[in-house]
């Protein structure tokens, strides 16, 4: 065994003998042996317990506590793209992004103080570091007529030092959860899209993006859920919360212009002006209106099935694998129709518009299907009669 493992003996006041070893997370019963459960073989009737240095010490010195270290992060970014001729463009880029802690990290000393009496204790980290996302990107733009593209581009993005709870087993007074920079993801999809510029008043854009979202973890208290059913503090990939398969987006617009590009319908009259004169005064009734319609289709996002019916705040045993099955297909509408109305303000008569819209969101009042109940697949029956 190593100088610096922490050493587990049978007995916090009167220690006897040793009970096993821990190195980081790897444990070690006393013969030296890798042990998966701690609890069951380093357990001499009180619990795994450490060996203290100063059983004794009841006071609390300042070599308990330590100074945050200052995070230094350089966030390069390298973007660029040149045509390979006057139909077909290249594309690429490469950045890393660094965000600051945002969430478990500001320290209640109170927690410390009740650590002993809770019964599955939580404790925020003050010591986290800030999560780093490096995002590489590549791509290529063809030209296809005057007013229309097709762009594919494979992107790769990996989240690295993400935060996740966090157990510490066997701690002094009482294991505790936690929170620590232990979380990866990946992130990695090809994206097509069509794009036609506004022809004839239309303007449409549609994409089709297949994505892979891999990850140790969905969301900082995703581990705690798989800590409770039995597992340990898993390091394994697995579909993340937010994994989309296939994703369609559609987007029409039919807008009119005005003036002189006008061509929507129109209302003329016949007026006689202030000269006698007989003029025709032409209403364009459409001008500066449009209508646009978002359409999206994506499959189901990932969730973890239930062997067993459990009551409301209970974790069931895992059926398959972590997020191994998947929610129905998603399909939504949204429409708007607008207007721009222009007005003149002010002394001096400054141009201006306003924007008049009615949206419409879920035309057709689709009903997605957003959870279910993990044990039945199912999201209006829990399975309890059937239980």
């Amino acid at each position: 065994m190593g100088s610096d493992y922490v050493v587990y003996v049978d007995n916090l006041r009167n220690p006897t003998s040793i009970m096993g070893y821990r190195n980081g997370d790897t444990w070690y019963n006393a013969d030296g042996l890798v042990v998966t459960d701690p609890s069951i073989s380093l357990d001499a009737g009180n619990g795994v317990t450490p060996y203290l240095a100063d059983r004794n010490n009841v006071t609390v010195s300042s070599k308990a506590f330590s100074d945050y270290e200052p995070q230094i992060s350089v966030m390069p970014r390298i973007s660029f793209s040149f045509p390979i001729s006057d139909e077909a463009l290249f594309f690429a880029h490469y950045d890393v992004l660094t965000q600051r802690p945002t969430y478990a990290l500001r320290m209640n000393p109170l927690d410390y103080f009740f650590l002993p009496v809770l019964g599955s204790p939580t404790i925020n980290n003050p010591n986290l570091k800030p999560e780093k996302t490096i995002d590489y990107e590549l791509g290529f733009q063809q030209r296809l007529t005057n007013s229309s593209s097709l762009t594919l581009s494979a992107y790769y993005r990996e989240i690295r030092d993400q935060i996740q709870a966090y157990r510490y087993t066997a701690a002094y007074p009482k294991t505790y959860y936690s929170y620590n920079n232990i979380d990866f993801s990946t992130v990695k999809g090809l994206t097509v899209t069509y794009d036609l510029r506004r022809t004839s008043n239309a303007r449409v854009r549609a994409s089709y993006t297949l994505q892979f979202a891999n990850g140790t973890g969905s969301d900082p208290e995703f581990a705690k859920g798989l800590i409770q059913t039995g597992q340990p503090n898993l390091r394994t990939l697995f579909p993340l919360s937010f994994d989309r398969r296939h994703a369609l987006n559609l987007m029409l617009d039919y807008r009119f212009a005005e003036g002189k590009e006008y061509n929507g319908p129109v209302i003329r009259r016949k007026k006689t002006d202030a000269a006698g004169a007989e003029v025709v005064k032409t209403t364009q009734l459409l001008k500066n209106t449009g209508v646009n319609f978002t359409i999206f289709g994506g499959s189901g996002t990932p969730y973890t099935k239930s062997s067993k019916i459990v009551q409301l705040g209970q974790s069931g045993i895992i059926d398959g694998s972590v997020n191994g099955s998947r929610l129905p297909w998603q399909f939504r509408i949204d429409g708007r129709v607008d207007k721009d109305i222009n007005v003149s303000w002010g002394e001096g008569k400054r141009q201006s518009y306003l924007n008049v819209y009615l949206q419409v969101l879920n035309i057709l009042d689709s009903k997605n299907i957003m959870n279910v109940y993990a044990a039945t697949g199912n999201p209006d029956d829990d399975g309890y009669l059937a239980a």
